[in-house]
């Protein structure tokens, strides 16, 4: 998965960039630390080891879950600080390296949905799924409002909604459309869900998993056929895939 492979470099490329300032921040007040007491260096030295072997740690967990799409020791822990914390200094790595900030979206996303995956699988499984959409799925010439009540969708077929109803009635999951983040954050806060599948364009995607956190929140960013906030399309199968999958993850857990 390309995604994959490029949140790999970006960690593997802040890790080299963090070690280094950490190495410079030791060795330039080496001989200054010395001066003051003949063990500060050494003391200095252990603590910058322990920080950088702690860096190490932690992005080398974020390989693994990745790569291999399993879980780790902390890993609700680990998903916190790599969605409040990594994601702007991989921004700026992104450039550094050559790389759109669509693409570290893209792949922030990605590691972001391994890692929500990871503690479905390996943890306890979601009870409660929401289904949060944005409202530009909805065909722009449909006067109906969905945006509170979903349910007075007419099912004609001209966009994604009547898919997505039909989905949430089968798997029983709740569907809601919002217009923004602040309809969103209190749909949210009134479902309480125990994972979201969240809809939506790159950056309205990944400010919601970092607004949410750390509620799991899985992306699927929309298909923009006629441009952005414009009859944009989602992939029902995928939803209908996922849904499917934690359906099955609920069933082996209750199965004695």
């Amino acid at each position: 998965m390309p995604e994959k492979k490029t949140f790999a470099i970006l960690l593997t490329v802040t890790a080299l960039l963090i070690l280094s300032a950490l190495t410079l921040l030791y060795v330039v007040p080496y001989y200054g630390l010395e001066a003051i007491h003949d063990d500060l260096p050494w003391i200095a030295g252990g603590v910058f080891g322990v920080l950088g072997g702690g860096l190490v740690l932690v992005l080398g967990l974020l390989i693994v879950v990745t790569m291999l799409g399993r879980d780790v020791p902390f890993s609700r822990k680990l998903r916190s600080f790599a969605v409040k914390g990594l994601l702007p200094l991989l921004v700026v790595v992104g450039r550094l390296i050559g790389l759109k900030r669509e693409d570290v979206q893209h792949a922030f996303v990605a590691v972001n949905n391994e890692l929500v995956l990871a503690q479905c699988r390996n943890g306890r499984p979601p009870r409660s799924v929401l289904l949060l959409m944005p409202h530009c799925l909805q065909d722009q010439d449909c006067e109906v409002k969905i945006t509170h009540r979903v349910e007075n969708c007419k099912r004609c077929g001209k966009c994604p909604i009547k898919g997505l109803l039909e989905l949430a009635e089968q798997y029983r999951v709740d569907l809601a459309v919002a217009t923004g983040g602040t309809i969103a954050r209190r749909i949210v806060l009134e479902k309480r869900p125990d994972l979201i599948i969240a809809v939506a364009c790159e950056r309205d995607l990944t400010s919601g998993i970092q607004d949410t956190t750390p509620l799991p929140v899985y992306g699927i960013f929309n298909e923009r056929p006629f441009g952005p906030c414009l009859n944009t399309r989602v992939a029902l199968d995928r939803v209908e895939s996922l849904l499917r999958e934690i359906t099955s993850l609920n069933a082996k857990r209750e199965t004695p």
